[in-house]
């Protein structure tokens, strides 16, 4: 049996991913080892495992008994890495984290590299996207998210804020009016992030506060996106301070309203109460906390 506990853990990464695929990339192996190493588990146990059809694998009633126990294997054993990383001179495991993509080239980024860096035998899987991504659904051990945090049983902690900033095109921006007020853009188009809603809140430097509702005809899921429809004229944008500095540097962008504040946006970091390596998520979160990327409570 112990010559198959290698099996038992591929194919609970299968269980757990939902195919071979998400399986072997997370385990950095080719989808056809783990294919054969589940098909070898199930001939040495007598029993199938998995339904396999084109589209999703589902467990078998046997299948479902057996993962019910190799779940616990796995956890015991993240559970013994978490406790001789708590103890062990030089941290050894594993981290999966998901960030928005826009923050690919930032100081969150920097200061994982050099996380990397201080800690050799920690390895990290970073995914980039800016599709919010279920924590657990996914299995993953810390999330960077962007905008305002829903209450919810996860942990968290701030990193900071970053202004948003309200722009356009020269070209764009030079076809209308400048305007003076946000009722001034009513008849503007935008580019819409298609993850908040469609209605903007602006505050004035006296504390007027207003909302209008975008008109837009190009709706995004991705910050990147926004900049780049913007810069092909196609109308106003709501950017992360970091995205436009440099277009707004060489009058590329204009920033529109400038004396009227946006809601800056939040920077948090997330994870499970119950991380599968607590010790190395509140490594890196402390990490962090210690330049200045996160608020500095333990």
């Amino acid at each position: 049996m112990i010559n198959y506990l290698r099996h038992m853990a591929i194919f609970a990464k299968v269980v757990a991913g939902g195919s071979f695929r998400i399986a072997a990339k997370e385990l950095g192996i080719a989808p056809s080892r783990v294919s054969h190493s589940v098909s070898d588990l199930e001939q040495f146990l007598g029993v199938t495992l998995l339904h396999r059809t084109t589209r999703k694998l589902s467990l078998t009633p046997e299948g479902e008994k057996f993962y019910a126990h190799v779940e616990n294997i796995t956890k015991h054993a993240e559970a013994g890495l978490n406790e001789i990383n708590s103890v062990g001179d030089e941290p050894i495991g594993s981290l999966k984290i998901s960030l928005p993509a826009f923050l690919a080239s930032s100081e969150i980024s920097a200061a994982i590299a050099e996380f990397v860096q201080t800690y050799p035998k920690v390895n990290l899987s970073l995914n980039y996207t800016d599709q919010v991504i279920n924590i657990m659904d996914e299995g993953l051990d810390l999330s960077i998210r962007v905008g305002w945090l829903e209450d919810s049983s996860l942990m968290a902690r701030k990193i900071g804020e970053s202004k948003r900033f309200l722009v356009a095109s020269s070209k764009y921006a030079s076809k209308h009016q400048p305007p003076t007020h946000p009722n001034d853009l009513k008849q503007w188009d935008w580019v819409h992030f298609s993850m908040r809603g469609s209605t903007v809140d602006f505050t004035s430097p006296n504390g007027e506060g207003v909302c209008i509702c975008e008109k837009s005809r190009v709706n995004v899921n991705s910050a990147l996106a926004i900049s780049h429809f913007v810069s092909e004229n196609l109308g106003l944008g709501i950017l992360p301070e970091n995205l436009v500095k440099k277009q707004l540097a060489r009058e590329e962008f204009i920033h529109i309203l400038p004396n009227w504040q946006l809601k800056p946006l939040g920077y948090y970091a997330v994870w499970p109460n119950n991380a599968r390596r607590e010790n190395l998520t509140l490594l890196l979160v402390r990490f962090l906390a210690k330049r200045g990327l996160i608020t500095a409570e333990d």
